[in-house]
């Protein structure tokens, strides 16, 4: 139940549904019938479209038409609450059909739990999944011979002038795709709606979802995670008055987000990667061999720390004397990062894929004949490149429009600017994960477009009621100085919630102590004091005998 992770499904309903009726608002009627069953299986769920303005201050433009699902309330309905899993890019659908009975739990069963495919998602919302290619084989055409399909090859934390100069070499060939890749884009069946998605359009279509079901002067509830904490900041920002009970977990921080270019900031989502990357082979070390195959009897983190990085020295050696291995240390990199975000895989990784990647790399066995499959989707479908389950079988680009549409206007930043800041990151903040390439925010400074609208600040409004902000001590990609931003912008307004933990996001590992501040806060208003500090539950084990105070307690101070 990690919602960053959700892939977009490919969607179809049994029955055709609409929105036309007028309901007692005065405003559309969502008609709710049921889901196919080969994409939503669980029957109790209800679906339906409703129809919004493409362009909310034109008219004119036309309609979009979003896909929405919605679980009911097991307990006497008090209204609706809203639920994005993040991404951007993610499936609402997929997400209720995979965690109603989490998200209905956290919310007390006293709200309809209702999401959205937002603009650029699936096939059912209009306008769809982003798509710049064809087919795989064009897009694999396009960049063959560069690093969006290897990845960056470095070692030595990006400290040797070779590994720099190569990287560099490959500025202005990279900037050239991405320019072209922004065109390409444009002239995509969805090219004429790329300035139409975006948060502020997310934010507005949640609005009149909520106006047609509860009614325009109804408290809007949410829950956001991941990206979603954006459309959390910027709906309690741009409607103040219609704040209900809201939790955002796993902070993006919405004043770097309005204010910086995603390319050249990007190091600053990255602080906790390497401490993160530290607590999953300290694990491993204190497990020992009986629960980590990546340990011997005696083995401290650091000695698990020596065996990953000669792993990836290999891979790098192997690709610099053939560029066409099956697995470079870039795409190792990638996969490794990805894996940060769910301790709960952790144990896996170490039994099951860590075995298998150092056969691939010493030449013992073909990648995709051993290599699970999980491990192969973080390598092709990274948490940072996201491809669509559609029938075209091309990366999709949603991540990207979405991230770009509202990010700020192009500053006429280099792709060798870029490389710099990356060379960088990897030099002084993340050693093992600064060198992730693709990653969408790097394409911003060149994509062609912008969304029509783009919500810039105010961060500061005073608001209906008090929301609630929820981070881990250590999450990889949005750390902890987000939440913390966003509660010192809002004052009374916000109460900051902390996990004593790591991951992506609070619900990557198990705390009942957090399970409960939510619930009484959706069921009876209360919150406790700012800055509380919920520990995880003491009986999840990351590794076999090994929980997550064991592991916070042997970190080792050394960087890695």
């Amino acid at each position: 139940m990690v919602y960053y992770k959700l892939v977009v499904l490919a969607l179809s309903f049994a029955s055709t549904v609409s929105c036309t009726a007028s309901s007692h608002h005065g405003g559309p009627q969502i008609q709710w019938g049921a889901c196919d069953p080969s994409v939503v299986n669980d029957t109790s769920l209800s679906c339906g479209f409703l129809e919004v303005p493409l362009d909310y201050q034109d008219h004119s433009v036309g309609k979009a038409r979003l896909a929405l699902i919605k679980a009911n309330a097991t307990g006497e309905r008090r209204g609706s609450v809203f639920f994005n899993p993040g991404g951007p890019g993610g499936s609402g659908l997929a997400a209720v059909n995979e965690d109603k009975d989490l998200l209905l739990g956290l919310s007390g069963g006293v709200y309809d739990v209702i999401s959205w495919d937002p603009r650029g998602v699936g096939n059912l919302t209009v306008p769809g999944e982003v798509f710049c290619f064809d087919d795989l084989a064009e897009y694999t055409a396009f960049f063959n011979g560069t690093i969006e399909l290897t990845g960056i090859e470095e070692t030595g934390n990006f400290t040797d002038p070779a590994d720099i100069d190569a990287l560099l070499a490959q500025a202005p060939t990279m900037q050239k795709k991405y320019e072209q890749l922004g065109q390409k884009c444009m002239q995509s069946p969805n090219g004429k709606f790329l300035k139409y998605i975006g948060t502020a359009a997310a934010v507005r279509d949640m609005v009149s979802i909520a106006n047609a079901l509860d009614g325009p002067d109804a408290p809007i509830n949410y829950i956001g995670v991941s990206y979603g904490t954006l459309i959390g900041s910027w709906f309690v920002n741009m409607f103040p008055e219609r704040v209900g009970r809201v939790i955002i977990d796993g902070v993006i921080d919405p004043l770097a987000y309005a204010t910086k270019e995603l390319g050249l900031s990007f190091s600053s989502q990255l602080v906790s990667a390497d401490t993160i990357y530290k607590a999953l082979i300290t694990g491993c070390a204190l497990t020992g061999p009986s629960g980590c195959a990546a340990a011997s009897e005696g083995d401290g983190p650091l000695d698990i720390d020596a065996k990953f990085q000669s792993l990836l020295k290999t891979a790098y050696d192997a690709a610099k004397r053939n560029a066409s291995v099956s697995l470079t240390s870039g795409e190792i990199r990638i996969a490794l990062f990805g894996e940060m975000y769910s301790p709960t895989d952790w144990s896996n990784l170490v039994n099951e894929e860590y075995p298998q990647i150092v056969q691939i790399v010493n030449g013992e066995a073909p990648a995709n004949a051993t290599l699970g499959k999980r491990f192969r989707e973080l390598i092709r479908r990274n948490p940072l490149v996201k491809r669509g389950s559609q029938p075209n079988d091309s990366p999709s680009f949603t991540e990207t429009a979405i991230f770009c549409a509202d990010s700020v206007d192009r500053r006429g930043t280099t792709m060798e600017q870029i490389f710099k800041g990356i060379i960088s990151t990897a030099q002084n903040v993340t050693h093992l994960f600064g060198s992730g390439w693709p990653t969408s925010f790097y394409r911003c400074s060149f994509w062609p477009v912008r969304s029509v609208e783009r919500y810039q600040g105010p961060f500061n409004k005073t608001l209906a009621n008090k929301i609630l902000v929820a981070s881990n001590l250590l999450d990889p990609i949005t750390p902890l100085p987000g939440a913390e931003t966003v509660v010192r912008l809002l004052g009374k307004d916000a109460v900051l919630v902390r996990q004593n933990g790591f991951g992506h996001t609070t619900v990557s590992e198990p705390s009942t102590c957090l399970n409960e501040i939510a619930v009484a806060y959706f069921t009876n208003g209360t919150l406790p004091a700012n800055n509380t500090l919920c520990e995880v539950d003491a009986d999840f084990e990351v590794f076999s005998g090994v929980n997550t105070a064991d592991i916070l307690t042997h970190l080792p101070s050394t960087d890695v």
